[in-house]
């Protein structure tokens, strides 16, 4: 009898193992056709209306009346302008135009997962409007997860589960041990204690005891690597901010240069936060937005002291500072020069960013850790050509790898990970 219970407990604690390593090591599961939508559309798109692009609701249908297949909006959705060069379709160009010829970002996805997209929006159905109280409404990038993806949840779960079914098999053995000694005219032997019944297995079994050992440190390593590895990171951040500013709207749609109002960026360390003076070169006219901008453009007016109906400013007010809050904030110990990147090394303000022109509300994009930008100099080729900067550096470099026959160097070639560069 107590043969078949120690066999059964090494089943059970064999399933443990299994199930929990599972839950340590597995890659979250794979995105279906709605967090592709959310991750991807939902900027310039809505469902069942008109936004930026069109509504969604039925173009899958359109297209392939006229194609017969879902190819051809397959093909637009990866690289529009590719399909329009490529196959001159009528009504693709005068989609193209309708829009205001705003070119549909190209999609890194696949065909499949595009197809994934495609069968969410045909199934999609509106839900109903749940208001809930004090509920914050997160922005593209800054959303909380979902506790329901938490492995630790959902080992918890098990171990309580296999818990239930232990105690339930320790006295199911209890039971028959002690009627298998009626049977043979013996004694009932008294009923054990389960903790120490469970602690005399563990004892009795050291190659078991060491696989639960082994991975119950595994599972806390694991924890407590995540943690070290998320102290100072701050991706995804997303603070509210005093006035609600849409970088969608104004980069976006309206094309906005950056360098407009950071206009500091291509000279000095820091890009700067515009001044309320920039706001006004465009809001002394521009006085109401179409989602709400009027509300929040009399926020911008209310700092400064700016008579709508009078358009000229008001005497002897007290302005007031629009308290910003800032978004991106590396450590200290850490020396980043904005004109150097820009001018210098020609970036983009969304190698760092993110497709800013995207978002309605600013969150950090990118981790900004120092592995982050460490792999960004290793990998960033530098922008020799036509570039006084390094006119010399070039013929230099050159001349040290040709053996290697490069003609082309990252940032590391020049030094661009010698600590002092970022720490001094």
């Amino acid at each position: 009898m107590r043969n078949n219970w120690v066999s059964l407990t090494k089943k059970l604690l064999t399933v443990t193992t299994v199930l929990s390593l599972l839950l340590i090591s597995s890659p979250a599961a794979a995105q279906d056709g709605e967090a592709l939508y959310k991750a991807n559309c939902t900027a310039c798109h809505k469902i069942d209306k008109k936004v930026v692009g069109p509504a969604l609701q039925g173009a899958r249908e359109k297209w392939a009346e006229r194609t017969g297949s879902d190819d051809a909006i397959i093909a637009w959705i990866k690289n529009s302008q590719g399909y329009i060069k490529e196959t001159k379709d009528p009504y693709a160009i005068q989609l193209w135009e309708e829009y205001n010829k705003s070119i549909m970002t190209p999609m890194a996805l696949s065909s499949d997962e595009v197809v994934a997209v495609l069968d969410y929006i045909d199934n999609w159905k509106p839900e109903e409007p749940v208001a809930a109280a004090g509920e914050a409404v997160a922005g593209e990038g800054g959303g909380e997860q979902e506790s329901a993806g938490d492995p630790t949840i959902w080992l918890i779960l098990v171990v309580v589960v296999l818990f239930v079914v232990f105690r339930v098999l320790w006295s199911v053995n209890n039971s028959l041990e002690s009627l298998n000694r009626q049977k043979e005219g013996e004694e009932a032997a008294p009923v054990d204690d389960m903790f120490a019944e469970f602690v005399g297995f563990f004892t009795r079994n050291r190659a078991v005891s060491a696989v639960v050992i082994v991975l119950i440190v595994a599972y806390i390593s694991v924890l407590g690597w995540d943690w070290l590895n998320g102290i100072g990171v701050y991706q995804g951040y997303q603070p509210k901010q005093p006035i609600w500013f849409s970088h969608k709207i104004h980069a976006g749609q309206n094309g906005i240069n950056c360098v407009y109002c950071h206009n500091s960026v291509e000279k000095s360390k820091s890009a700067g936060i515009p001044s309320v003076n920039i706001c006004m070169n465009c809001h002394m006219g521009v006085q109401e937005g179409k989602v709400s901008g009027t509300k929040e453009i009399a926020k911008i007016y209310d700092a400064i002291g700016w008579d709508p109906d009078k358009l000229r400013y008001i005497e002897g007010y007290d302005q007031k500072p629009i308290e910003w809050v800032r978004i991106h904030n590396l450590q200290d110990f850490v020396y980043f020069n904005h004109s150097q990147h820009v001018v210098v090394g020609k970036q983009e303000c969304q190698t760092c960013h993110g497709p800013i022109e995207e978002m309605d509300e600013v969150y950090q994009y990118s981790e900004l850790t120092m592995g982050w930008c460490i792999n960004c100099h290793r990998e960033t080729n530098v922008a020799m050509d036509g570039n006084g900067y390094y006119e010399a550096v070039h013929d230099e470099l050159v001349e040290k790898y040709k053996g290697e026959g490069l003609e082309t160097f990252t940032v590391e070639h020049i030094g661009g990970l010698e600590c002092v560069k970022c720490h001094y």
